[in-house]
């Protein structure tokens, strides 16, 4: 069986964008798909790049902009026109209600789409228990034990994990994918994943020359 390593924040734009593909193509594959929710600034740090909140505006108008714009309107996924109210805010709680629940299985794979799709197509504010509690209740869940485990010490605990990992991996931004072992970075590469699952791609043959 294939296996895809999903790395990406649970506020993320394009980990949005494309969940629902993602979903589609692992069911249509057989794939296993294993969550690593990650906190993504320290990451993204990690490789040297600027935070987001010190990029330019041009940048900033672009990612929050045309570019998620076009993609929603290809991908049919319905989003907010703005950059959500509570971007900002720690989604720590949120990760860990994706995590409560395990690494893989239908369970996270709702848990983690809903969450995304909240924030980005809601508005919603994912550091608010009372919102992540609908969204548990709404998905069958008891609100009440899932939050309790989702802010529990292990569980908070594997998010950094999660983020130590993926700064091991040289992950620079969210979403990637790590199909046994290959990295493709953003929702823009689901189309090749899919190719890849049916013809997997020769081993790279890119030499980078050293720079002195």
């Amino acid at each position: 069986m294939a296996t895809i390593d999903y790395v990406y924040s649970a506020h993320s734009a394009f980990a949005y964008l494309g969940s629902k593909r993602l979903l589609e193509i692992c069911a249509a594959h057989g794939v296993q798909l294993n969550h690593k929710p990650i906190f993504l600034s320290p990451v993204v740090e990690a490789q040297n790049s600027p935070p987001f909140g010190a990029r330019t505006q041009a940048h900033v108008d672009y990612f929050f902009g045309r570019e998620i714009e076009r993609w929603a309107e290809f991908r049919n996924v319905p989003i907010i026109n703005f950059r959500p109210t509570h971007h900002d805010a720690d989604y720590g709680l949120a990760s860990g209600m994706i995590l409560a629940l395990g690494d893989s299985g239908a369970a996270v794979d709702a848990m983690a789409h809903s969450i995304l799709e909240a924030h980005w197509r809601d508005d919603a504010d994912l550091s608010d228990p009372n919102v992540l509690g609908k969204i548990a209740t709404d998905l069958g869940h008891d609100d009440a034990a899932l939050l309790d485990q989702a802010k529990s010490e292990p569980v908070q605990a594997k998010i950094w994990a999660n983020s130590e990992w993926a700064k091991s991996q040289n992950i620079f931004g969210s979403p990637t994918y790590i199909l046994d072992g290959d990295p493709f970075y953003g929702q823009d590469h689901l189309e090749l994943i899919e190719h890849a699952l049916s013809q997997p791609f020769a081993p790279t043959r890119w030499v980078n020359p050293s720079v002195d």
